[in-house]
């Protein structure tokens, strides 16, 4: 995982709780076959997907905090 990403979706997700389980909720999603949001490159694992989606707002809590936008 890149800290540059981290840094960069924290700023939009400032509660880190927040980042951390939505961040680990589309890993798992993205591991059990859900196709990333963005062009990716092989280089990229799961997290650094997640992390992207969030920063280029492809993904976001939704209103109702259990669930993924």
């Amino acid at each position: 995982m890149k800290s540059e990403l981290v840094y960069k979706a924290a700023e939009i997700i400032d509660d880190p709780q927040m980042l951390i389980n939505l961040v680990s909720k589309r890993v798992r999603q993205l591991n059990s076959g859900r196709s990333p949001l963005i062009p990716t490159v092989p280089s990229m694992g799961a997290a650094d997907i997640a992390l992207t989606e969030i920063i280029e707002g492809k993904i976001k809590i939704a209103e109702d905090p259990v669930e993924l936008a």
